[in-house]
């Protein structure tokens, strides 16, 4: 067993002596981190849970409760972090002010708003519903499509209370419970229910997720740190396989194989450093990303027992890929070509939850993938004991891999001999 130590701590040793090995294993993904934070705002000063306020024109032409429920609604405090809204008076300034892109759109609330949907005592309530318009600017999609999501769910709201109240009234009248004179009146008097409903119920509000006694905030550098760790975590166990063909080509694992150490211990010794190695980069993306970009890890045993597990995985990977070259040269190419895969599948360089359900299902076969949930729970404040299913995840895939490479590796000795 110390012959084994020996043999990993020596590789590990070697591995930090490698310039070019360093600069792929550390600098790359620091400088790819710190560029994406600047590309996202995450380092310039930009809101740390990736929301910034949409700046928002409203025109309220209507004198009715629904009008002003509206822009009560987007001047709540429950949408005070998502939406910037500033009154104006006239739509076609507010038209105007939307193409100049100083705000993403202007929502138009037009006269007889409110009394097309409440219908006052002694009105004809049968006229045409008086439509709300939302103006939108085609260069910010996104935020737009939040404003005009906002504004449905509240029309929702109120389209569900006027049908309502309009079933309520025909089954009363079709019942002889009232008169068809009283309509009018009782009419009115659902339509101001209604409308203070709205005015007191926000249709929707922007909460922040809770842990224990206390929030945590979360921070996008606690997804892209360890996403660009784990990326190249996968060049760190390519590199330390494709060392041991390389230590074969040069005749120094011959002259290993024939020493007083026998093979077994050899072997997993090598394994143990390309491990070690895999997980001291992990350790050292992790503290420089506390350090230099404050990011909040979160429970610091369930990060050491994910790191752990996430090289376990990698690892395993990096041995198939060994036990299937023939030349170094293959496992540096084919290392390369799956760390770029596993990149891209693993959720890397995209937002998994926009991808179509196969896709998730098929990004269970990187070790980023699992990882990455990991320490997405962190982040958001989770424990140790809530990584069951990501640690799980890696143990299995580290072993499955492990078995698969000894049988590739015993089938070549074999045929050397």
């Amino acid at each position: 067993m110390k012959k084994t130590f020996l043999i990993g701590f020596k590789d590990l040793k070697l591995i930090f002596r490698d310039r070019a090995a360093l600069t792929f294993m550390l600098l790359a993904p620091f400088l790819l981190t710190l560029g994406m934070g600047f590309v996202t705002g995450a380092l310039s000063g930009g809101s740390t849970n990736g929301i910034e306020q949409i700046p928002l024109l409203i025109v309220n032409q209507d004198d009715g409760q629904l009008g002003l429920a509206l822009v009560e609604l987007f001047e709540s405090e429950e949408l005070a972090d998502l939406a910037l809204p500033t009154t104006v008076a006239d739509p076609e300034a507010a038209r105007l002010a939307v193409d100049a892109d100083e705000a993403a759109a202007a929502i138009i609330i037009p006269a007889g708003f409110s009394n097309s949907i409440i219908p006052q005592a002694g009105q004809d309530s049968t006229g045409a519903v008086v439509q709300l318009e939302i103006y939108k600017n085609p260069t910010r999609p996104v935020s737009a499509g939040v404003l005009q999501s906002i504004l449905e769910e509240f029309i929702s709201r109120v389209e569900t209370g006027r049908i309502g109240g309009e079933v309520v009234l025909t089954h009363l009248l079709t019942s002889g419970l009232i008169t068809p004179d009283q309509i009018p009146e009782l009419a009115a008097e659902m339509g101001q229910e209604q409308a203070s409903a709205a005015w007191e119920q926000p249709a929707i509000s922007l909460n922040a997720g809770e842990s224990g006694e206390t929030s945590q905030a979360f921070n996008i550098m606690a997804y892209m740190a360890p996403g660009m760790a784990l990326l190249f975590l996968m060049f760190t166990v390519s590199n330390g396989g494709r060392s041991i063909l390389a230590e074969q080509a040069r005749g120094t694992l011959p002259r290993l194989l024939i020493s007083p150490t026998g093979s077994a211990q050899i072997l997993i010794g090598k394994i143990f450093g390309v491990y070690l190695t895999g997980v001291a980069q992990m350790l050292i993306l992790i503290v420089t990303g506390s350090l230099l970009f404050d990011i909040q890890w979160g429970d610091p045993l369930g990060v050491l027992a994910l790191i752990l597990a996430a090289v376990f995985g990698a690892t395993g990977w990096g041995l198939l890929i060994t036990a299937l070259a023939r030349t170094p040269g293959q496992v540096s190419n084919v290392g390369t070509a799956i760390m770029l895969t596993f990149g891209i599948l693993g959720g890397t360089f995209v937002n998994m939850t926009m991808l179509p359900p196969y896709f998730l299902w098929l990004s269970k076969i990187t070790p980023n993938a699992w990882g990455l949930d990991g320490f997405t729970i962190l982040a958001r404040g989770g424990s140790l004991l809530e990584l069951g299913a990501p640690m799980l995840g890696l143990f299995v895939m580290g072993t499955v891999l492990f078995l698969v490479a000894l049988v590739f590796f015993n089938r070549r000795s074999m045929a050397q001999k």
